[in-house]
């Protein structure tokens, strides 16, 4: 991984896949992705871990397994807790429905109960 990338994992918590493929395939693409990031990520009003929690619910509420696997493992990586988005994704329920409450909780029950 090249240093734009690991600045970034260091930041988000885990950097997409796609976004190593374009390491190679399209680096400038890749430079451009990460920049915008890199500025979306960093800590603000809300911090990076809230950042993650609203990532996750907003990926549960679209159904997206992926785009909730890759954000509760990053949110896991910056010391994002279960019972966080858990409570999270209570939001996610009245606002998406059960659908999206139970796809949600469904990935973080895998992916960060067990830690």
């Amino acid at each position: 991984m090249d240093a734009k990338l690991k600045e970034l994992e260091g930041q988000i918590g885990k950097v997409p896949l796609i976004m190593r493929d374009w390491a190679h395939s399209d680096p400038e693409l890749k430079d451009a992705v990460a920049s915008m990031d890199k500025v979306i990520w960093q800590d603000g009003k809300l911090s990076k871990q809230t950042k993650k929690i609203i990532a996750i619910c907003i990926a549960a509420a679209l159904r997206d397994q992926h785009a909730v696997r890759a954000q509760a493992a990053g949110a896991c990586n910056l010391g994002v807790d279960y019972g966080e988005v858990e409570e999270a994704l209570r939001v996610t329920f009245l606002l998406a429905g059960m659908p999206a409450y139970v796809y949600g909780r469904t990935a973080i029950d895998d992916l960060m109960k067990k830690k």
